[in-house]
């Protein structure tokens, strides 16, 4: 059986207090390429589990062939089942990994769209802003 390759990922997200537009942007920004590498490399674990699931079942039927043991057959069956079983799963995750990265993109998008102008604003001018809810008292 294959080994699925460690590959590397970016940074995780900071959780962090720091909400600025361009701080929330660059979370939103890394929060989708981190799950699209993700629904990449469940991609390439559903491709593997799938052969292996395969490869499993041929080689159950060779065993048969064979004429050895029953019970060889029926746990390399069962190993095969096991493989494709978990490769629907794998498929699941993948499917929900897809849609966390479109919600992430859509998010980011939607805040761009909010938020965009307001940042250009206050950045743009020397004298500080007050801090959200100076003017509610």
């Amino acid at each position: 059986m294959s080994k699925p390759a460690p590959q590397s990922s970016t940074a995780a997200v900071t959780a962090d207090d720091n909400n600025r537009y361009k701080a929330l942007q660059h979370k939103l920004k890394t929060l989708a390429t981190t799950m699209d590498m993700a629904g990449d490399e469940l991609q390439t674990l559903l491709r593997n589990m799938r052969a292996n699931a395969d490869r499993a079942a041929t080689l159950a039927a060779h065993i048969a062939h064979a004429e050895l043991d029953k019970k060889f057959v029926e746990m390399t069956n069962q190993v095969s089942l096991a493989l494709g079983g978990a490769a629907v799963e794998v498929r699941k995750l993948h499917e929900e990994a897809q849609e966390v990265t479109g919600l992430a993109h859509g998010a980011q998008r939607t805040h761009a769209q909010l938020y965009e102008g307001l940042d250009t604003i206050r950045s743009g001018r020397p004298e500080r802003t007050p801090k959200p809810g100076f003017f509610v008292h």
